[in-house]
């Protein structure tokens, strides 16, 4: 007898949990409280520009890194253009100077070398630490919770070069290791590599691995943004058979005798299945769809304690110009400000922003969308919605800075910019349901980066969580690689051989 699965969130992990749950001869239904798929990795349109609002780069785009064939599997880079970029980032100083994080690591290390001499030694070993991480196996065949004392030894052996390596980077921070460069340029602009995340814990581990994908060009952009990438996942969902529900927002699971049977919509119709799998916000799953019933010490402790990803103000701007002359960047150009001024209820330095001149299918023909992101306090934001009209004109006050700001920096921009959209902590809360208006979930720091959580809750039983509330640092591959994970986990328990197909 076929087995039903119901799936909450139509995310990426929801969409990857349906599209396996359906290779594996699962009956899946997702069930999402908006009107697309996609979840946090979303756009949107304004005036003819296409805002994207998540991805960066897409860890696996390229069949030389082992995440590629999960891509496959779930129809997400089939036919699809990827840029591969010479700078990861610029970060400039007031005197003039510019680091340039190029992609290359060769090209990036000559370059520190130029800009800081006297930090040869420090430049090495960052450069060696790069080298090291494009040849680290990348274990996503298989879910670890089901791993066999063969595949756990396996594993070590596999591990076993690299654990001495993972042990050091893995412990020291961005700022820890800036901190060890004489030149004072140097050791400001590398602790400002990593963008609007906690750079104080956020460990040169995560730096280190990301930057041997981008020198392997195997971390592109997906021409198109992140919208149409989860429609494609949504497209190979739908032809494997699997049933979408937007407009539904659960509010409820159903559970008889500590087993789940279903979920209770907000309409108050109820729908049963065999297996429940939320791939929704994690916090509002155990504490308002189950009521806090299935928790221990551990899993209170994650909500009580562990930090999220602070939450952001998105500022967007649609602009009648092609900012050719600037380079393509993956994360943009960080730059200081003359003056210190206060947006969003914080002092800000500088500024980042990033020019969508690469990809042309974000606006029309000789115009660019322009994006500048701050990290921002819920709280504020929270308590400024109760005063629609004040939250409006906050939102309008930001818009306005912004572009005087970058007016400065690029003369004549303010008369260019033909639209302005700000999203806060509030829009990511209102769409997506995430705890805290987070984007991410938990934050990527040297205590969570080897973190792992159980996808299943003590004392439930026929329920899984996928996604990044049970993955910590979250990210696109992540959460494809989490709802895999889920499927071989309910295959095991089921008995069945786990099943993978390519479109």
């Amino acid at each position: 007898m076929q087995k039903s699965i119901i799936i909450i969130g139509a995310g990426i992990a929801g969409l990857s949990a349906g599209c396996y749950g359906q290779m594996n001869g699962y009956k899946t239904r997702i069930i999402e409280m908006d009107t697309k798929p996609g979840g946090c990795c979303t756009s949107w349109k304004r005036r003819g520009y296409t805002i994207d609002g998540c991805m960066h780069w897409l860890t696996g785009s390229s069949p030389r890194n082992s995440f590629y064939r999960l891509w496959e599997e779930v129809g997400a880079v089939q036919g699809r253009t990827m840029i591969d970029h010479e700078e990861y980032a610029r970060i400039e100083g007031k005197e003039g100077k510019v680091f340039i994080v190029y992609t290359d690591i060769n090209r990036l290390e000559r370059h520190m070398k130029e800009l800081a001499p006297e930090d040869k030694d420090v430049i090495e070993e960052f450069a060696k630490g790069i080298r090291t991480m494009i040849h680290f196996p990348m274990p996503v065949e298989k879910a670890p919770e089901i791993f066999s004392p063969i595949d756990g030894l396996k594993m070590i052996f596999k591990m076993l070069p690299y654990l001495m390596f993972m042990r050091k980077w893995g412990k020291i921070t961005i700022q820890d290791f800036a901190r060890r460069f004489k030149n004072p340029f140097l050791r400001q602009a590398f602790a400002l590599i990593v963008n609007l995340q906690n750079r104080s814990n956020f460990p040169m581990l995560a730096m280190l691995v990301t930057l041997a994908w981008m020198d392997q060009k195997t971390a592109g952009y997906p021409v198109g943004g992140s919208l149409e990438f989860a429609r494609a996942i949504e497209r190979r969902y739908l032809a494997l058979g699997g049933e979408m529900h937007y407009k539904s927002r659960v509010v409820k699971i159903l559970v008889e005798n500590d087993r789940a049977v279903g979920v209770r919509l907000a309409d108050g119709s109820e729908h049963r299945s065999d297996i429940v799998i939320s791939a929704a916000d994690g916090h509002t799953t155990i504490f308002d769809m189950m009521d806090g019933k299935y928790i221990n010490d551990k899993i209170q402790g994650y909500y009580d304690k562990l930090p999220v990803t602070l939450p952001v103000i998105y500022i967007a701007l649609g602009v009648a110009r092609s900012f050719e002359e600037m380079p393509h960047t993956v994360t943009g150009i960080d730059y200081p400000l003359d003056e210190p001024v206060t947006i969003g209820g914080q002092e800000r330095k500088r500024l980042g922003v990033q020019m969508y001149n690469f990809d042309p299918s974000l606006a029309p023909a000789g115009k660019t969308v322009v994006k500048v992101m701050f990290a921002s306090d819920y709280e504020y934001w929270k308590k400024l919605k109760q005063d629609p009209e004040r939250y409006k004109a906050e939102k309008e006050q930001i818009a306005d800075q912004v572009v005087a700001l970058l007016d400065r920096r690029f003369p004549g921009f303010a008369a260019q910019v033909e639209m302005r959209d700000v999203a806060t902590p509030m829009t990511f809360e209102r769409y997506t349901g995430n705890w805290q208006g987070t984007f991410l979930g938990w934050l990527i720091s040297t205590k969570t980066l080897m973190m792992r959580m159980s996808k299943t809750l003590p004392g439930l039983k026929n329920f899984y969580m996928a996604g990044q509330w049970v993955e910590p640092g979250g990210s696109v591959p992540t959460a494809v690689m989490s709802g895999r994970n889920v499927t071989q986990i309910i295959c095991k328990r089921d008995k069945r051989s786990f099943i993978t197909t390519v479109p």
